[in-house]
């Protein structure tokens, strides 16, 4: 049991941080949650409609549905991505005998850039006119045929948005998969290997085994984060060409800003705060599947 006075400490401590949660999280959400229930257009009185707006989204909102959809695709490149190629350069970094500050920080950089800028960037890598690295790369390969405005075909348009965020992160997420590696203990490495076990192995039986609870918490950083993406593809696409590229949470701003329907653009907000906890949920539930497993 702690004494009066380390309980006094910790208390002092940690209620300025949960009052500042409280006002910055919590306040808003509930805010978002009480005026789903209205009709309001940010002048005129706010009219009580009950359920109507939930109603609307889940049954009569086809553009809601398609923007769902999207995101789930947006989610699962990004996991792809920041998940896959963090776990794959952190292994290979434990390899390393020189060079591992460098690499960390040329990854770590496109985390410290500014969205706008990494906007931009991709929007030129992405151009037809005049011609973007991605098109003059196919060119002098001779696949031509492959030149594409990427930002304005329906077909690419989605995975076009959804890279710049996937690769942005990468560098965070490695670091910090890194950081769980270099805690693996070496001695049991070694006698994996004394015991004539491949790299395989040792990474299937011991390093991810061992790393699997930062594995989980990255995960649903990183899925919760991917989930409420929106500076990028607005950026890019805002939404276009039609809704290819709409996510829940631009198609929530249009709502909101655009078309001035407070009430109905909540109503999506308190859907994707759902949203992440369900895939919160999910994430854990699996993951802790396969540890039992």
């Amino acid at each position: 049991m702690l004494p009066n006075r380390s309980r006094l400490s910790v208390l002092v401590f940690l209620v300025p941080p949960l009052l500042l949660y409280g006002v910055a999280v919590l306040l808003p959400i509930i805010q978002s949650l009480v005026l789903s229930f209205f009709s309001w257009d940010g002048i005129s009185a706010m009219q009580f409609v009950g359920v109507q707006n939930y109603v609307h989204m889940l049954t009569g909102d086809s553009v809601f549905w398609h923007s769902f959809l999207n995101a789930l695709g947006y989610l699962v490149i990004c996991l792809v991505l920041q998940l896959g190629g963090a776990l794959v350069v952190a292994s290979l970094l434990t390899s390393f005998r020189r060079g591992r500050e460098v690499v960390k920080t040329l990854y770590l950089l496109p985390a410290v850039i500014s969205t706008v800028a990494i906007a931009f960037l991709f929007q030129r890598i992405y151009s037809i006119d005049p011609v973007g690295l991605i098109n003059q790369i196919l060119a002098w390969l001779g696949l031509g045929g492959l030149e594409r405005p990427w930002l304005s075909d329906i077909h690419t348009v989605l995975a076009a948005v959804s890279i710049p965020e996937g690769w942005r992160f990468t560098g965070l997420y490695m670091l910090i998969i890194y950081a769980a590696l270099l805690a693996v203990p070496q001695e049991l490495e070694e006698a994996a290997r004394l015991d004539g076990a491949s790299r395989w192995r040792i990474f299937t039986q011991i390093r991810f085994p061992y790393i699997r609870p930062v594995w989980t918490t990255t995960t649903i950083v990183a899925a919760t984060y991917s989930l409420r993406g929106f500076d990028i593809p607005y950026l890019l696409t805002n939404g276009g060409p039609g809704q290819s590229s709409e996510l829940l949470t631009t198609y929530m701003y249009k709502t909101a800003f655009t078309s001035t329907d407070y009430g109905y653009a909540s109503t999506i907000s308190v859907f994707i705060v759902v949203e992440c906890l369900v895939a919160v949920g999910l994430i854990l539930l699996m993951l802790r599947r396969k540890a039992d497993a």
